[in-house]
């Protein structure tokens, strides 16, 4: 099954903060899986704010990288989309779904759901600026006295959409409670253009499930991915497959960790890798025995040359610990 011209039925979810390049390196190392970049705010990349436009500038990656443009205004949109189009974006993902109150008192993400004509205007408008396909995700509306998704789902295919994202949450509901596959269900049947769904996928098991129950084309995965880069290939191999990959050892996910450690510093520089690397930290060890020890001595560390011998001692002493995964 292809979506345009990908060749995986699973997706990484753009993460703010977390989806950047040494992580989107990693995750593509370990096999097939759709890679999409953090959230990029179109008026500072009209802007040319440096960290922004590095954030876009996806050329020198070697696999297709949607880049995820986040805003509300329509003209905005449009040449952000030809921006990031000439920084190498495979394709442009229109973010109609942030819940977080920033991005919706600017307008943007979920308050959107809540102004189908300037959604419309910002899907047509980014559609008729760049040839790449355009893509929306979005959720099942505001709050649950309000959900529109279906409605919504054929806004997107009327305005020139190639392909939308639903996830099964309204804005009101943030990350909480489970994701409403039936009304995925729903948005799958209403629309001809291809579906992603979005909600509660944390597993091979779970993706074929969420397919077989509500016929979407595709899945999106996030918060399952957190100190398990390796997850997208893994369900991508049980899609294609029905193979369950073998649990990772404490040597392996060590390896792993560190390797992204190092990908943080090449891309970051040892300050700010060495901030960002205590959330990963926290991630790669959940539910190994101790964890929260190692995590008490790792945030002390000051340098790298402490931090790696801090994750050795810890790792070193797990044996034959494996994550459950």
């Amino acid at each position: 099954m292809q979506i345009l011209d990908f060749d995986s039925q699973v997706f990484l979810a753009p993460m703010a903060g977390i989806t950047d390049k040494p992580l989107r390196k990693l995750v593509h190392s370990f096999g097939k899986g759709n890679i999409v970049s953090e959230m990029v705010a179109i008026n500072a990349l009209e802007r040319n704010n440096p960290k922004t436009s590095r954030i876009a500038d996806v050329r020198d990656e070697p696999y297709p990288v949607t880049v995820q443009l986040v805003g509300g205004d329509a003209l905005l949109f449009a040449n952000a989309a030809r921006l990031a189009a000439e920084l190498g974006a495979h394709n442009i993902d229109i973010n109609m779904g942030c819940p977080v109150r920033k991005i919706v008192n600017n307008n943007s993400g979920s308050a959107l759901s809540k102004d189908l004509m300037m959604a419309a205007k910002i899907i047509d408008s980014t559609v008729k600026a760049t040839p790449l396909p355009v893509s929306v995700k979005f959720r099942l509306g505001w709050d649950h006295e309000h959900i529109n998704a279906v409605e919504f789902a054929k806004m997107c295919e009327d305005s020139g959409a190639s392909y939308i994202t639903v996830h099964g949450r309204t804005r009101s509901d943030f990350y909480s409670g489970n994701a409403n596959w039936d009304k995925i269900a729903e948005v799958k049947t209403a629309v001809k253009i291809p579906v992603v769904g979005n909600g509660d996928v944390t597993d091979g098991i779970s993706a074929r499930r969420m397919i077989d129950y509500t016929g979407v084309d595709a899945v999106m995965i996030g918060r399952a991915t957190l100190g398990a880069p390796w997850l997208i290939a893994e369900i991508d191999k049980y899609l294609r497959h029905g193979e369950c990959s073998p649990r990772k050892t404490a040597a392996e996910v060590k390896i792993i960790l560190l390797n992204h450690i190092k990908g943080l510093y090449e891309y970051y520089g040892e300050r700010t890798a060495l901030a960002l690397s205590r959330k990963y930290v926290c991630w790669y060890s959940k539910g190994f025995h101790d964890a929260k020890h190692f995590r008490e001595q790792y945030v002390k560390t000051n340098n790298f040359e402490d931090a790696f011998s801090v994750i050795d001692d810890y790792f070193d002493g797990l044996k034959e610990d494996t994550l459950c995964v």
